[in-house]
């Protein structure tokens, strides 16, 4: 499948790291894939906090948004086509509801879906240290089909700026997605 065919939904929640959720939307724009994003209330307000973009800019890098609390969007049936969904940043609390089968909110909802539907689902969680609650949610999720992929700086690039570190977990998270992120991705031994 050509990645310009893709649809994915992205979820950006309340957890520190919104950058990640909004260059994930940048590199896959400009990949050609069809995005579908899901905000959380405390994602906007990070968004604010963390960056130095706008909600609309943010929402303008999607094909489709969808308010949070709108469990009634196409995208909370399993019977819409998409091909994948990542949470980037990923909450503990979305971590949680995402686990126990809690759809509180379309994101969670949404995630349940990809689970049930088996479709590809990618958490990037946020937050240290980890308790084991947390833990014991990530393994949850893991069992029931997700991706617990926390953004982790990959040194082994000789990384020059915070730019590099956020574009190399950017890069990961769209392999997972099932796109190539072509030459800009460093791979250990390269």
């Amino acid at each position: 499948m050509r990645d310009s065919l893709k649809k994915i939904v992205i979820g950006i929640s309340g957890a520190s790291g919104a950058v990640y959720g909004i260059r994930l939307l940048e590199a896959l724009k400009a990949s050609g894939a069809e995005t579908h994003l899901v905000i959380s209330r405390w994602g906007e307000y990070t968004i604010k906090q963390e960056t130095d973009y706008s909600i609309d800019a943010v929402r303008a890098l999607a094909s489709r948004v969808y308010e949070a609390d709108d469990l009634a969007a196409p995208i909370s049936s399993g019977s819409f086509p998409i091909d994948a969904m990542a949470v980037v940043p990923c909450s503990m609390k979305t971590l949680s509801g995402i686990a126990s089968g809690y759809s509180e909110d379309l994101i969670m909802r949404v995630a349940d879906v990809c689970l049930k539907e088996r479709r590809p689902l990618v958490l990037s969680v946020r937050e240290t240290p980890l308790s084991r609650i947390h833990i014991d949610n990530m393994l949850k999720a893991t069992d029931a089909g997700a991706v617990i992929m926390p953004p982790m700086p990959a040194f082994y690039t000789k990384p020059a700026s915070v730019d590099e570190i956020v574009a190399q977990s950017v890069f990961r998270i769209m392999e997972k997605l099932g796109f190539d992120p072509g030459e800009e991705l460093r791979r250990w031994g390269e």
